[in-house]
């Protein structure tokens, strides 16, 4: 069991249709069963979960990761600039902070969440991921934890963001900024704002520790996945 998952593992970080089947072609028959081959996938992900998740809920772990640093929209950014500018870069760095530490509160939900959807991976999702795209795993994890993970990412959000009074704030600034001509609407909701860019920043994530998994050899840290390994060689 242990030979067939470490296996698995091995054919899940190739990059190319092409290496996969150059290994496949190198395993004895039935040596990966479906369910093992589901099992395993479901093994790296939950490797790759924990591990992605777990920093973006640490204190900074998306005010200081500039892959999912939370900003103001892009066409307020100006105001930003304006008040670095006029050298109270502490005060809109605090403004930003209130947003990404929601964000990071809110993140601890995802976990369960996560956990879930990777339970219900059968052998056809399983195989479809082995052999797709570099973020194949991490759509496949979008399309099935978007919205309750928006639905649990929402009131912790709100929850942090009313703590300051920053909801109420932005809403009187957003709808006297939309009111001006030649400008483009801004989403006058704070909360949703901060849930859907709290989305994107986990699944970006991810998708960065699905990508190092398929391709990168350093990535390959136990003896049992060097030994694997070592079939293609």
């Amino acid at each position: 069991m242990k030979k067939s998952i470490a296996i698995l593992l091995c054919i899940f970080m190739l990059t190319s249709c092409a290496e996969l089947q150059q290994v496949v072609n190198q395993l004895p028959q039935g040596t990966i069963s479906n369910a093992d081959m589901a099992s395993g996938l479901r093994q790296a992900l939950d490797f790759g979960i924990d591990k992605q998740v777990t920093k973006l809920t640490q204190k900074d772990g998306f005010f200081k990761n500039e892959l999912v640093k939370i900003l103001l929209p892009e066409e307020l950014q100006k105001v930003d600039k304006t008040l670095r500018d006029i050298g109270l870069g502490s005060l809109a760095d605090e403004g930003l902070k209130v947003l990404n530490r929601a964000a990071e509160d809110a993140v601890k939900e995802a976990t369960p969440i996560f956990v879930n959807a990777v339970k219900g991976i059968t052998f056809n999702d399983a195989k479809t991921i082995l052999l797709g795209n570099d973020d194949a795993a991490t759509q496949y994890l979008t399309g099935r934890t978007q919205t309750d993970l928006y639905n649990k990412f929402k009131p912790v959000i709100n929850n942090s963001l009313s703590k300051v009074g920053a909801n109420e704030i932005w809403v009187n600034l957003i709808n006297k900024y939309n009111k001006l001509p030649l400008t483009n609407d801004v989403n006058p909701d704070l909360t949703d704002y901060v849930t859907q860019e709290a989305l994107k920043g986990v699944y970006k994530m991810i998708a960065v520790e699905e990508k190092e998994i398929r391709t990168k050899v350093s990535s390959r840290t136990t003896d049992l996945l060097k030994k694997v390994f070592a079939l293609q060689d």
